[in-house]
């Protein structure tokens, strides 16, 4: 990892960050392999033959993204407690502003109390964090997302597949 740019405490995680870049260059892959193919006569063309510049370099950088996320998964490690520094109070700063503000102080004031207590040595957030939306630490929602993957695999009839296989090996 590396340092935030604008908040130390911060750690970025740059392979993680370079897979997600990667990634996306290999999603244009088949708009480029289209675009390569796209009117071309019928017969031999000796055009097709840059697309192994395209899909050479593609093949090696999934290859390393995989391997990367796979070293990168193998060696992670959670910092329990990490919470507990003092160092990263400030990481509930924003906390403190919304819980404010949802007490009924406008948003300019709850922003200028919280500046100032850090500001002044005083911040003392409180830890507990009761995000309830959906997708939040409170409400991860997993068994919806559980079944909406259900629902999707089911949509594959892979007994068809397998049968077909089965055919054509007959």
């Amino acid at each position: 990892t590396t340092g935030s740019s604008i908040m130390p405490h911060k750690k970025n995680p740059d392979v993680w960050e370079l897979i997600r870049g990667k990634c996306n260059l290999l999603q244009g892959l088949p708009n480029q392999i289209a675009m390569m193919t796209t009117n071309l006569p019928l017969g031999y063309n000796r055009d097709l033959q840059l697309l192994k510049e395209v899909l050479f370099p593609a093949i090696a950088d999934l290859r390393s993204c995989l391997s990367m996320a796979a070293f990168m998964l193998g060696n992670i490690r959670v910092k329990e407690n990490i919470l507990d520094d003092p160092k990263y109070d400030y990481l509930f700063s924003v906390e403190t502003v919304n819980n404010l503000v949802l007490s009924g102080v406008p948003f300019r004031e709850a922003y200028r109390r919280v500046g100032l207590d850090i500001e002044q040595g005083r911040f003392r957030p409180q830890r507990q964090v009761h995000h309830t939306h959906e997708g939040s630490i409170g409400n991860p929602c997993n068994d919806e997302i559980s079944a909406l993957m259900q629902q999707t695999v089911e949509r594959f009839d892979f007994g068809k597949v397998v049968s077909a296989e089965a055919d054509l090996v007959k």
